[in-house]
């Protein structure tokens, strides 16, 4: 399917001697086709996707969102995303992050060194010119908490970040996630994969002692990985996204997030998860195409960041920034 694409891809090579794979979607009607199902058992999903490629030459992109992919899936999972974003006129860049994918590997940093690559290919790709006009960031997961990383890092060059299911705090983000995954019955080789591999490498262990020990494996702090700092101290508008039965991340560190950060909006989507949010382009696709629009006018006339519509969405007001604490 990707094969019949007008799509470029590459990679970049940063600092560090890691090879990082892009790939490049043209803005253009794709006369998309995408169709969710939930299973009749509660207990799993999926979606079918179908798509015309464009004929003739590219528009003129108005503008670029750069995609990032969750823990253990790539850039090519964001492909329905990737192909909405191009059919509202975007250029759509999706990048398979470190130890993912066609990259290559390097210590994890659980956003953090994620978010210094992400502005490595950035700059790369900008000097070839794929780059053009104004700059989004779209995470889900592991890729949003990356996302706002990167945000925190490169300033005023990102105008916005869609981050969905971001956790607050890595270390806690774990404590959290590792019992569900634990104790769950997932459905689809993806969740059950993840789901043995926690149970290989987590099943009776003493979390606090195994997060110790990544720490110093990956020379980082991990309960230090504040991802709700860095939304606070992001330029861009942020639109934070989370489904309201996500069990891996709960929704306190959605809440958490929106708390520390002034320019976040916030949604909270009823009856999702975490596996079915991102799945759910009928659901929240007019919501973030309409945001990225609104946000586009705000370049125009220097309103405030714009809050989100959320037509047949659970919406949660704009919490009270927490200070300077960290969120976990």
């Amino acid at each position: 399917m990707i094969a019949t694409l007008r799509s470029r891809s590459g990679h970049v090579v940063t600092a560090e001697g890691i090879p990082l794979f892009w790939r490049a979607i043209d803005p253009g009607d794709y006369r998309l086709r995408f169709g969710y199902r939930a299973a009749s058992n509660a207990h799993g999903a999926d979606f079918s996707l179908d798509f015309t490629p464009p004929q003739g030459p590219a528009p003129a992109p108005r503008g670029t969102v750069i995609l990032l992919h969750g823990w253990m899936m790539d850039g090519d999972s964001l492909l329905p995303w990737s192909l909405q974003l191009a059919q509202d006129g975007y250029r759509a860049i999706s990048i398979d992050l470190r130890n993912h994918g066609r990259s290559g590997g390097g210590p994890s940093g659980y956003g953090t060194r994620e978010a210094d690559d992400v502005a490595a290919v950035i700059a790369a790709l900008r000097a070839r010119g794929e780059v053009q006009g104004p700059l989004y960031l779209f995470g889900v997961s592991y890729g949003a908490a990356t996302a706002l990383f990167a945000a925190q890092a490169l300033g005023d060059e990102v105008s916005g970040v869609v981050a969905m299911e971001s956790f607050a705090n890595a270390g806690r983000g774990i404590r959290d996630m590792v019992p569900h995954l634990l104790h769950g019955q997932p459905q689809g080789w993806g969740a059950q994969m993840k789901t043995q591999l926690a149970r290989l490498r987590y099943g009776g262990q003493d979390l606090d002692a195994v997060i110790a020990d990544a720490d110093r494996q990956l020379g980082l702090d991990l309960d230090a990985v504040d991802v709700a700092g860095a939304a606070r101290e992001a330029k861009a508008c942020v639109l934070l996204l989370h489904g309201r039965n996500d069990r891996h991340i709960p929704v306190s560190h959605g809440r958490a997030l929106a708390a520390a950060a002034p320019r976040a909006r916030y949604l909270e989507i009823d009856g999702e998860d975490h596996l079915t949010l991102p799945m759910r382009l009928d659901r929240l696709a007019p919501t973030v195409e309409g945001w990225l629009d609104a946000l586009q006018a705000r370049r125009a006339d220097g309103a405030d960041c714009p809050a989100p519509a959320g037509a047949g969405l659970l919406a949660r007001a704009p919490l009270k920034p927490a200070g300077r604490s960290s969120a976990g």
